[in-house]
């Protein structure tokens, strides 16, 4: 399906736009924020991944492989979105602080 290749492209340039962001920013709590977006955006690309390979081939091992990299790739969502939400707060904390030095 190009639809779900064009998702995992999309997905995969967020994620390498994130990780560079986040090697230039200095503060920690940016840092971990940003790098939970990182972490969604990876577990989008590896659960597309596994959607397309139901749709590509049609046998018992690329099922079992596309169901295994969905399951993670849900796993690395929820754990970024959780993530993303602890650190919202302390990264605008921080952001006001060094706007107010």
């Amino acid at each position: 399906m190009p639809i779900l290749v064009i998702l995992f492209i999309f997905s995969l340039s967020f994620y390498v736009f994130y990780k560079a962001k986040y090697f230039r920013t200095n503060r920690p709590a940016e840092k971990k924020w940003i790098s939970s977006k990182a972490s969604v955006c990876l577990g989008l690309f590896v659960a597309f991944f596994g959607l397309n390979q139901f749709f590509v081939n049609h046998s018992a091992v690329s099922y079992i492989v596309g169901t295994v990299f969905v399951l993670l790739g849900a796993i690395n969502v929820w754990g970024g979105i959780k993530s993303y939400k602890f650190y919202l707060p302390l990264a605008v904390e921080e952001a006001e602080q060094f706007k107010h030095q």
